[in-house]
């Protein structure tokens, strides 16, 4: 990832305001429990009303389908997800100048819901953030054209580990449940993001 530019955290909004274009769609990409939803919606909030926030999650399959093809386990692994009609999403909102519905995902629930927000017709900087937006394997190396910026969270496993152990346990799985979670899929997932992606433009580190 030797083409990618180390920027500061408090930096990133003055950096894209810096972009030409009259939609610009901004991939914000890191490992399970890296904090894009968090650094999404602070980005949000920095660039003000002309920026909206699309998460990748809102296309995680259902846990019937994921129980179909024995999936449900490793839920959140790059086939789990609904490739097609997120690329067909993005691909929509790089020309809409009209509101357009979008799915969320209800992490209680463990469910999509679809049509859950919307993304304004006047928004000009649409924040998407997800684990596999860079990611070259077939399906999702079609979504990185569609990018006019990427930005990579860079953290240390072991602060994922602790991040991704606390999410569990909030969430009233048992010890074991949760470390199976952690080590046999949220973290073999955030290697696969490591070895199989493309360098982003920016990476951030703080």
């Amino acid at each position: 990832m030797e083409s990618e530019l180390q920027v500061p955290r408090a930096d990133l909004a003055a950096h894209i305001r810096q972009l030409d274009g009259d939609r610009l769609l901004i991939a914000v990409v890191g490992g399970p429990g890296a904090g894009k939803s968090h650094i999404a919606h602070e980005l949000a909030e920095a660039l003000g009303p002309e920026a909206a926030v699309v998460a990748m999650d809102g296309f995680h399959r259902d846990n019937d389908w994921l129980d179909e093809r024995g999936l449900r386990q490793v839920k959140g692994a790059p086939a789990t997800f609904d490739t097609e009609g997120f690329a067909a999403l993005l691909q929509c909102l790089k020309t809409a100048r009209e509101d357009v519905l979008v799915p969320v995902f209800d992490r209680a629930a463990d469910a999509a819901v679809p049509a859950g927000a919307s993304v304004p017709g006047s928004a000009r900087f649409l924040i998407v953030e997800g684990n596999y937006l860079l990611l070259t394997r077939p399906g999702w190396r079609d979504l990185f054209p569609l990018f006019d910026l990427s930005i990579r969270i860079d953290l240390p496993e072991e602060v994922l580990r602790q991040r991704l152990a606390r999410r569990w346990q909030e969430q009233g799985l048992d010890l074991a449940e949760v470390k199976r979670r952690v080590e046999e899929n949220d973290l073999p997932n955030g290697r696969t993001i490591t070895r199989e992606s493309r360098a982003a433009d920016l990476v951030i580190r703080d």
